[in-house]
């Protein structure tokens, strides 16, 4: 076993071009490797990435540096309140020249779309984003636009305790592959982010990959192996949040789906071709937590994002590892 993990981790070539990119994402977002490796897992999944927190930890950062890392499109949307669906996919206008109405692509006809605070807008303009997260493309006036590729939705999103947000439905968590919460750097990073000053300093730095790159990347992640025993792992998880007694709903078959394929990416980032029953578990609380639905009982009880955590963690405790 040990020499062909030694031979396995020579042989995936994709690793070392995701070290410059994961350096560069660091450098943005002082202390949180972590953070950044999980972004990272998320775009080699073909996923959407959901980050909470409070303002001012560097969601907007996160989501800006993972973009323009890549040599591609990129649209930053600030959503409020008052928005349009119209305004996140586009409208058709009259011609008068052609007597024809010509359709005027939004901003989500793009490579990265930052939807930042998506919380803030109605429910009617977050699901404007559903079917472009889902399927690649946009209906509008009966017609089919498909999308870019590669194609990411990097949402932030503020907790729902603050004034002015709207929860988001399940349906639309769903088509995040991912949530993370950034937290507060540790004394000896918010000193260095004191030091260093407004703004990020890589921000004008020319990008590292390109999109044709990504899409290779994300075809290396996909040809990780994943033995029978770490399936069986992973649905045995998923088969507890079904039944536990605090959740009322359970991950759905999507959502299985992203943890392995969040999964064979983050072998990959660690420079192997299978992956391992510690990338389930290191993944497991941020692919799942925000899928579920906790009981009237737990959620009146205590705080719904932290509390599913913890519900996550507590069914890896009571699921058999696979040796």
């Amino acid at each position: 076993m040990a020499e062909r993990n030694i031979v396995a981790v020579q042989s995936a070539p994709g690793a070392a071009r995701l070290g410059a990119l994961t350096e560069r994402l660091e450098g943005s977002l002082r202390g949180k490797a972590e953070v950044v490796r999980l972004s990272l897992a998320c775009l080699l999944s073909r996923g959407h990435l959901l980050i909470e927190d409070v303002p001012g930890v560097g969601k907007t950062t996160l989501a800006n540096a993972l973009a323009r890392a890549v040599d591609c499109g990129f649209h930053r949307l600030q959503f409020t309140a008052d928005m349009l669906p119209a305004d996140v996919t586009g409208v058709s206008v009259f011609n008068t020249h052609t007597n024809e109405f010509e359709f005027k692509p939004g901003p989500v006809f793009t490579n990265f779309l930052l939807a930042d605070e998506i919380n803030r807008a109605t429910p009617k303009t977050q699901s404007a984003l559903l079917e472009a997260m889902n399927e690649g493309q946009v209906s509008v006036d009966g017609q089919t636009y498909p999308l870019g590729s590669p194609f990411m939705v990097l949402a932030t999103q503020n907790p729902l305790e603050h004034h002015g947000t709207y929860p988001l439905p399940e349906s639309q968590l769903d088509r995040f592959l991912m949530r993370l919460r950034i937290g507060y750097p540790d004394a000896a990073n918010e000193r260095e982010i004191l030091r260093r000053g407004p703004g990020d300093r890589q921000a004008h730095a020319p990008a590292l990959l390109t999109g044709a790159e990504v899409l290779e990347l994300q075809a290396e992640a996909e040809q990780v192996r994943v033995d029978e025993a770490i399936i069986d792992y992973i649905l045995a998880i998923v088969e507890r949040t079904r039944t536990h007694e605090s959740l009322t709903l359970g991950v759905s078959p999507r959502g299985a789906q992203a943890l392995y394929r969040a999964a064979q990416a983050m072998a990959l980032l660690d420079g192997r071709t299978y992956a391992t029953p510690d990338d389930v578990k290191r993944l497991a609380v941020p692919v799942f937590a925000h899928r579920v639905a906790l009981s009237t009982r737990v959620a009146a009880a205590q705080r719904t994002a932290t509390a599913a955590e913890r519900i996550i963690e507590e069914i890896l405790t009571l699921t058999e590892v696979p040796l």
